[in-house]
C-alpha cells in the first residue's frame, strides 16, 4: 500500500477550488428525503444550540464544531475520485446551492460560489464534476425550473433532494441569522478526507472501514443491554428470535433496524420534542432519533423495565409485535395491499413519517381486525391531510410536518378504533385549508394548476381520481398501471395543445392562455404514446381518440354517456357534474376544474374515517 493521507477539513477547505470526480460505475445518487432532511436537521440543531441574535458575527468562531463524517478519495493523475462519501458530498453541494440562492440581493452576503463551481474562459464547471448532472445543477444554481420528466434517476433525485433541503431549512435561519449560519457551516463543520494514491488502496480502506473492526451498532448495544437483564436460561431463545427479526428488517434496508427502533420507540414513548431555540435540550423524540439504545437504558422505568420478566416481555411481546407490524407496513408501502391501500398511497407521496404514526395506536392485545382497522383509519387521515396540503400548494416535507405529526402521534397513542376515528376526524375539521376552504391561489379563482415542481403530485392525484371513478363504475382498478407499474408510461397531459394562436378569440396574451391551460381542469392522465401521436392536434381532432382512453378522458366524449350503465349509475349516485364537451373552451376548463374538485372530495372524504367504525 502506498502513502495514505488523512486530513480533517472544514467545508471551506474541502470544497474551495477543488474538483471531485466520480467513476461512471459509482454515479448513482440515491439519497432520499429522510437522509436529506436529517443532514439539514443535524447541522441546524447544532448551530441553534449556541446561536443568539444578540451575538456579533465574529462570535460564531467560538460556536461548537460539528463532524459530518468522512470521505475516501483516490488520487489519479492529479484528479480526485470519490470512492466513498459521494452521497454526503452531493447533498452538501445542494445545501450550498440553496444557501447561495437564499442570499440573492443581500448586502451581508457570504461568498460561497467558489465552493460550488469554478469558472475558466467564461465556462462554469461544478466542483463536484459529473457531466450528466450539470444542466440540473446549473438550473438549481440560477434559481430556474428544471424539467425532470425524462431525466436519469440520479438527476431526478438530485432535483428532488434540493427541494427537500429547501423545505427542511427553517424559516428562522433565513433572515438575520443566515450569514451567521453560513459562516458557522463553512468554518465549524468538518469532514475527514482520506486520500489514497491508487484505486486498490482506496477500496481497501473503504472495505476495512465498513467490514472490519466496526464498533457495535446501536442495535447491537440495545440487544446487549436487554439480554443482560433477562434470566440466563431464556437468553438463547430470545437472542435467536431477535437475530431473525433484525435480519428481516435489514433485508429491507441496511438501516432498517435503526429505522424500526426509532419509529417504534417514538410511537409508544415519546412525550416531548425539542423546541427550536437556543439552549433547548433534546427531548424523548429527538434522543430516540439519535441514540435510541442510550435513551432506552436511561428511560427504562418510563418504559416499565424493572425486573427480568419485564425485559423478557419487552422483547418477546412488544418487540415481536411492533416489528411484525412494521414489516407489514413496509410491505404495504411497497405495493397495493387489500385493506391497507392508503399506506401505499402515503408512501408514494414520500411521506416517511407515517410509520411511527401508524404504530402509535396499536396494542399487542389488539385483534387482527382491530389492528387493520386502526391502520386504515390512521393511513386515511394522513392521506387526506397530505392531499389537502398539496392541493393548496403546501409542503409535506419532513421538517414542515414534524411537529404537527408528533402531536398527532402522541394524541392517538393506544386509542381504540372508535376513539381514533373520532379524534382524527375532528382534527381534520380544524384544518384551515381543504378542497372547499383554500389558499390564496384558489381565492383568486386560479385553483390547482400544473407547474414544474408539482407534476409528480398531480400525476398521483389524477391517478387516484381516474382509478376512483373507474372502480366505482364497476371496472377493475388500474392505479398501479397509472403510476408506472405496468408496461405503459402515463403522463400528465394538457387537453389544449400549446398553440396560443388557436385561442386568440378568448385570450389577449400568451401568458393568460398558458396560465389557464395549466389549470387542473385542462389536464388528463394519458399514455405517453397518445400525446406523441395526438398531443399537438386541436381538441376536435383528439375528442374521438379520448373515447379509447381511461374513463376520465373518455367522459369528454358524448359516446361515454351511451350504453354505459355502471358509469351513469355512479354519476347519478354521487351527483357529480360530468358532461360531454364537444368544444373545449375557457369555460370548459373551469367546469372540468370544478368536476375534479368534486371527485377529489369523494376520494379524500373525512367521513370515511368514521365509516370504518360504523360498518
Amino acid at each position: 500500500m502506498r502513502k495514505i493521507l488523512g486530513n480533517a477539513k472544514t467545508v471551506r477547505e474541502l470544497l474551495k477550488g477543488v474538483k471531485y470526480s466520480i467513476d461512471y460505475y459509482q454515479r448513482e445518487y440515491k439519497w432520499g428525503e429522510k437522509q436529506a432532511a436529517e443532514l439539514v436537521n443535524d447541522v441546524v440543531t447544532k448551530f441553534l444550540e449556541e446561536y443568539d441574535e444578540s451575538h456579533e458575527r465574529k462570535k460564531v468562531a467560538d460556536y461548537p464544531h460539528y463532524f459530518l463524517g468522512s470521505i475516501i478519495i483516490s488520487k489519479k493523475e492529479s484528479a480526485n475520485y470519490i470512492v466513498d462519501g459521494q452521497q454526503r458530498l452531493t447533498s452538501l453541494s445542494l445545501f450550498l446551492i440553496l444557501l447561495h440562492n437564499l442570499q440573492r440581493g443581500r448586502e451581508d452576503k457570504v461568498q460561497i460560489d467558489e465552493l460550488i463551481f469554478s469558472e475558466r474562459f467564461g465556462e462554469k464547471s461544478f466542483n463536484l464534476d459529473v457531466a450528466e448532472r450539470s444542466p440540473c445543477m446549473e438550473a438549481l444554481f440560477e434559481g430556474e425550473a428544471f424539467d425532470t420528466t425524462d431525466a436519469l434517476e440520479s438527476v431526478q433525485n438530485l432535483y428532488d433532494r434540493y427541494q427537500d433541503i429547501d423545505a427542511a431549512f427553517p424559516e428562522e435561519l433565513r433572515d438575520k441569522a443566515l450569514p451567521y449560519f453560513i459562516d458557522w457551516m463553512l468554518e465549524n463543520v468538518h469532514l475527514v478526507e482520506i486520500t489514497a494514491y491508487s484505486d486498490d488502496d482506496a477500496y481497501t480502506i473503504f472495505e476495512t472501514m465498513n467490514d472490519r473492526g466496526l464498533s457495535l451498532s446501536p442495535t447491537d448495544m440495545l440487544k446487549g443491554y436487554l439480554l443482560a437483564n433477562i434470566d440466563e436460561d431464556a437468553r438463547v431463545d430470545v437472542n435467536s428470535r431477535w437475530k431473525a427479526r433484525i435480519r428481516d428488517l435489514v433485508d429491507w434496508d441496511k438501516e432498517g433496524d435503526a429505522d424500526f427502533f426509532k419509529a417504534w420507540l417514538r410511537s409508544q414513548y415519546a412525550t416531548k420534542i425539542r423546541e427550536r431555540k437556543k439552549g433547548a435540550r433534546q427531548e424523548d423524540f429527538d434522543r430516540i432519533g439519535t441514540e435510541y439504545h442510550r435513551w432506552l437504558r436511561d428511560s427504562r422505568r418510563q418504559v416499565g423495565l424493572e425486573k427480568p420478566s419485564d425485559f423478557l416481555k419487552f422483547v418477546n411481546t412488544d418487540f415481536d409485535f411492533y416489528s411484525k407490524q412494521y414489516l407489514r407496513l413496509l410491505n404495504a408501502s411497497a405495493k397495493i395491499t387489500s385493506g391497507l391501500e392508503h399506506v401505499c398511497y402515503n408512501a408514494r407521496n414520500g411521506f416517511t413519517q407515517q410509520y411511527q404514526i401508524l404504530l402509535a395506536p396499536l396494542r399487542p392485545t389488539d385483534t387482527t381486525a382491530e389492528i387493520d382497522r386502526k391502520i386504515r383509519i390512521t393511513a386515511k387521515f394522513l392521506d387526506i391531510l397530505l392531499t389537502w396540503r398539496q392541493w393548496n400548494f403546501r409542503s409535506i416535507a419532513y421538517s414542515t410536518m414534524q411537529y404537527a405529526m408528533f402531536l398527532v402521534m402522541r394524541d392517538i397513542r393506544g386509542l381504540n378504533s372508535a376513539e381514533l376515528a373520532e379524534l382524527l376526524y375532528q382534527k381534520l375539521q380544524t384544518e384551515e385549508e381543504n378542497f372547499d376552504v383554500s389558499s390564496e391561489y384558489h381565492r383568486q379563482g386560479i385553483g390547482l394548476y400544473l407547474h414544474q415542481q408539482n407534476r409528480k403530485v398531480l400525476h398521483r392525484m389524477l391517478a387516484r381520481m381516474t382509478d376512483y371513478i373507474e372502480v366505482e363504475s364497476g371496472m377493475a382498478s388500474r392505479f398501479e398501471e397509472y403510476i408506472g407499474g405496468g408496461g405503459v408510461t402515463y403522463e400528465v397531459e394538457h387537453i389544449w395543445a400549446d398553440h396560443f394562436a388557436r385561442h386568440t378569440d378568448e385570450f389577449e396574451h400568451p401568458a393568460d392562455f398558458a396560465e389557464h391551460r395549466n389549470r387542473i381542469g385542462g389536464l388528463l392522465l394519458l399514455p405517453k404514446s397518445f400525446n406523441a401521436s395526438y398531443g399537438d392536434k386541436a381538441y376536435v381532432d383528439k375528442l374521438g381518440h379520448y373515447f379509447s382512453q381511461n374513463l376520465l378522458a373518455k367522459s369528454l366524449n358524448p359516446n361515454c354517456y351511451k350504453h354505459n350503465p355502471g358509469f351513469m349509475r355512479f354519476v347519478g349516485e354521487r351527483e357529480l357534474p360530468f358532461e360531454p364537451i364537444t368544444e373545449f373552451k375557457k369555460t370548459s376548463i373551469d367546469a372540468r376544474g370544478e368536476l375534479y374538485r368534486q371527485i377529489a372530495k369523494c376520494v379524500w372524504n373525512p367521513a370515511s374515517l368514521l365509516e370504518e367504525v360504523s360498518q
